[in-house]
């Protein structure tokens, strides 16, 4: 893993874009956009978008930060105590390679190491094959915020203290 510069913009535009690709050909309609180039450059300034690599080759990209979408977690959730997963994207070429579970157990480390509790993210509401895979991933649903101009909103967590 290493931090995406400005210079790897078109490689992770790519690697999400793949994914959109793959999604749209299984009847999904998440991420059916091009990627937001200006959160993403946002994200790369920031050193909080990364690419995951295997064997030299890019074969995944993840944001790990500290933003909690306020129309999502509230402050009951304390937002503070957790760090936060957006855009993570694994390339077709590396599907089945165990890229997505590595990406989420180093976001979890960075957790730990910036002693937060948990590691969020929100979740395409339709796209139950996404839940399973975050639930088999250590996360556990805590709840459905179903907004009508917003198809995320499953909202998951999983607990990093003891790991």
């Amino acid at each position: 893993m290493r931090a995406a510069s400005r210079e790897d913009l078109a490689l992770v535009e790519a690697l999400l874009s793949g994914a959109s690709a793959w999604l749209a050909a299984r009847g999904i309609d998440q991420w059916q956009y091009p990627p937001r180039r200006e959160k993403l450059l946002d994200s790369m300034s920031r050193q909080e978008c990364f690419i995951a690599f295997s064997d030299g080759r890019p074969v995944g990209t993840i944001t790990v930060d500290d933003f909690a979408d306020p129309e999502f977690w509230a402050d009951s959730d304390e937002p503070s105590s957790a760090l936060y997963i957006h855009r993570m994207a694994v390339s077709r070429e590396a599907a089945g390679e165990s890229i997505g579970a590595r990406m989420l157990d180093w976001a979890a480390a960075r957790a730990v190491a910036a002693g937060k509790s948990s590691l969020r993210l929100d979740a395409w509401k339709s796209n139950p094959d996404l839940q399973k895979y975050y639930r088999g991933q250590s996360f556990d649903l805590v709840r459905i915020v179903d907004l009508p101009h917003r198809p995320s909103g499953a909202l998951f967590q999983r607990n990093v203290t003891g790991h």
